[in-house]
């Protein structure tokens, strides 16, 4: 067996069950030994596409995904869905061929592109070792929340696989849970007691079921609303105290109480400028504290007055065990009414610009909102047309909005939409396109 086929066999046996590419001759045995393996190829007509879909995939389904490319040209075509899967820290991993020697015309320093867009870079070094690595490379792409660039040379992958070489080959176990410290628990238990007008805004941190219970069983208790980054958008659907996303996109009334409130707490959200509106969403007398497992996140984008180290889930339920008895907070009648009532952009009055020849695209995504199932994805391209899919369309839950946006290219949006419709074919994917 060659180092090509093991390694892609390994891939498959570490879990990744999913690859999308453009195959060519340096990563064709590899791709094929995958799909061999039992993983599905996705071609594409480009790789930058190709990247994006496995973006998209991997964030939808919230398992390790793959793409793979051909050395030099191949890698650079897909750099611009790698740099948004790095910033987004998608788990995804980069199976990259890889030439050598500087005097082939498919030379290119990969290591260092895969550096330069916040990847990190790895590579088969030998035989002996190739397993081991492949299943390294999905381990710190799971654990670590990275996109991984794993550069294959063309000669380690022609070279001979020892014997049993496949017998190491496993799924790395699940990615453990931050618990956070007893002290960082009390402080912010302790902020929430002293609030009158707390608010949540959750993020990509907060992407499960499990965390979304946990956070509304504490904004319960402690009298909070409920909002989200972009990326999240979905997770509290239904909820009666939910604000739908904060920053751009906010609602006016959104807007509102966000900005009055006098704590907010930041959920596995990073509260960056587009998600608290270049800090205008951040009253005079607010509070900041955030929470994430990454302690180099905290405080990352705004000064904070606590930052608690640890997993979403498992902080929420310690500080809902510690809290002592339950506030009214925001949740009050005449607010519960104007949540009702205005928190949607579709139930604000506008005045109508459409035409005989052009339509007005709130009124477009309004009726499009009415006409399309409930049940769907939808995945947003960028530029000066996305803020009405973002707003009017509403969404089923946190799986059922894809945004690519973290480097703000154009023209990732058809392959979002691809990579999310075929990590949930139950649901009807929309791409919403524009100036791209």
């Amino acid at each position: 067996m060659k180092v090509a086929e093991a390694v892609g066999r390994a891939l498959h046996a570490a879990g990744v069950e999913q690859v999308f590419g453009v195959v060519g001759s340096g990563n064709f045995h590899l791709t094929n030994a995958m799909v061999a393996a039992g993983a599905r190829f996705v071609a594409a007509r480009h790789e930058g596409g190709a990247a994006t879909m496995a973006d998209a995939y991997a964030r939808v389904s919230g398992t390790v995904a793959a793409v793979s490319v051909h050395q030099g040209p191949g890698l650079t075509n897909a750099l611009t869905g790698i740099t948004e899967a790095a910033k987004s820290r998608t788990p995804l991993v980069v199976l990259a061929a890889e030439v050598t020697r500087p005097t082939s015309n498919f030379y290119v320093d990969q290591d260092a592109l895969g550096a330069a867009v916040g990847a990190v870079p790895l590579r088969i070094t030998s035989a002996e070792d190739a397993v081991e690595q492949a299943c390294t490379a999905v381990r710190r792409a799971l654990h670590e929340r990275r996109t991984v660039l794993l550069n294959l040379p063309l000669e380690v992958q022609a070279s001979d696989a020892p014997d049993g070489a496949l017998a190491q080959a496993a799924a790395p176990p699940p990615r453990p849970a931050v618990e956070p410290a007893a002290a960082e628990v009390a402080a912010l238990t302790r902020l929430l007691e002293q609030s009158r007008r707390p608010v949540f805004v959750a993020g990509r941190g907060s992407r499960s079921p499990a965390a979304r219970d946990a956070l509304e069983a504490l904004a319960e208790r402690c009298g909070a609303l409920l909002a989200t980054s972009a990326v999240a958008r979905g997770l509290f659907h239904g909820n009666p105290w939910s604000l739908d996303v904060s920053g751009g996109f906010a609602s006016p009334l959104a807007a509102e109480l966000i900005g009055g409130a006098d704590l907010i707490v930041g959920w596995g959200c990073a509260l960056n400028m587009w998600t608290m509106r270049h800090g205008a969403l951040i009253g005079a007398d607010a509070t900041v504290a955030q929470v994430d497992d990454d302690p180099s996140a905290l405080g990352a984008h705004r000064e904070l007055q606590l930052g608690v180290t640890g997993d979403v889930e498992r902080t929420a339920r310690h500080v809902l065990a510690a809290f002592g008895g339950t506030r009214q907070g925001l949740r009050t009648p005449d607010i519960a009414e104007a949540v009702a009532t205005r928190v949607r952009w579709r139930d604000l009055p506008y005045e109508d610009t459409s035409t005989r020849d052009r339509i007005d695209p709130r009124t477009l995504s309004i009726a499009l909102d009415d006409i399309l199932p409930a049940e769907r994805v939808i995945g947003v391209d960028s530029g000066n047309f996305m803020g009405h899919p973002s707003m009017f369309l509403s969404v089923p839950d946190q799986d059922g909005f894809c945004f690519t946006q973290a480097y703000q290219s154009i023209g990732l949006g058809l392959a979002t939409a691809i990579g999310a419709a075929l990590a949930r074919p139950d649901r009807l994917p929309v791409a919403a396109l524009g100036d791209g």
